[in-house]
């Protein structure tokens, strides 16, 4: 069975408060976007994970395709699989590539061997894989608040916009970008600001990794501003970046802009 993992974008960011358990509250719009990984996985005679496209590093036995495997196991008699993931959507780059892997494994799994497990359910399958893996379970603009893994419906409607995403090939762990954050209440409800004309955004939606990220890596606060220049009606880091998205209302010619990075364009939904 073939599936194609997807990416996301944060549409607003805030880190609201540090945990007892280490992690931090947020509040944020999940919103998918079409750049995507490939993910096959076929019964087998013995269990396997290959995987091609970008390098993806650390041990292959921890990716999270197969973390998600082993957990549906435990409670399911499932048989061995042929996992390949084709890797296209960047590592560490604020899109929750890896977390959409492991979603869409749990969903692929569940399909292929018939297994009847509820939406709830899957969720909290992904919840166990990490904080933003249970958000692709659905895969629709979300409200999302807790670790990144407690959703609420929200209107936000983008279809027919263009998204232009570029990566600037920085890697920024995410352990550098929560040390430079101070939690803080937002200046205003998310859903609030998102509720206002697209035109507002840039005055009122703020990713509040960008403050001290920005400063540091000046390419990424100039791939942003570029894409302002290139008539964006919107632009902003996502997740704790490096990646910068613009959404437009349009599709545009980007020529040789961001010719040295990883860019990917296309229509939202």
């Amino acid at each position: 069975m073939l599936t194609f993992p997807n990416a996301k974008i944060n549409i607003g960011l805030h880190i609201t408060a540090k945990r007892a358990d280490g992690f931090h509250n947020l509040e944020s719009c999940f919103y998918p976007v079409g750049w995507s990984d490939a993910l096959e996985i076929l019964p087998a005679e013995k269990l396997s994970f290959q995987s091609s496209g970008i390098a993806i590093p650390g041990d292959p036995n921890h990716n999270l395709c197969l973390k998600a495997y082993q957990l549906l196991k435990a409670d399911f008699d499932l048989p061995p699989v042929q996992i390949h993931l084709h890797k296209v959507v960047p590592i560490g780059a604020g899109m929750g590539g890896g977390s959409s892997d492991g979603a869409f494994t749990i969903k692929t799994l569940n399909q292929l061997f018939e297994l009847s497990l509820s939406t709830e359910a899957m969720q909290n399958y992904a919840r166990k894989l990490g904080s933003d893996c249970a958000f692709f379970i659905e895969n629709k603009a979300q409200f999302c608040f807790g670790k990144g893994d407690e959703f609420e419906d929200i209107r936000v409607d983008l279809a027919g916009k263009t998204l232009v995403l570029v990566n600037p090939m920085i890697h920024i762990s995410t352990a550098e970008a929560y040390s430079g954050v101070k939690p803080q209440a937002p200046a205003i409800h998310l859903p609030e600001a998102l509720a206002a004309p697209i035109e507002t955004w840039k005055n009122s939606l703020v990713n509040d990794f960008e403050k001290h990220l920005l400063p540091k890596y000046p390419a990424i606060a100039q791939v942003k501003e570029e894409l302002y220049a290139l008539g964006a009606s919107y632009a902003s880091m996502t997740g704790s970046g490096s990646t910068v998205f613009g959404i437009f209302d349009n599709n545009i010619a980007l020529n040789q802009a961001f010719s040295n990075y990883m860019v990917w364009q296309g229509i939202l939904n």
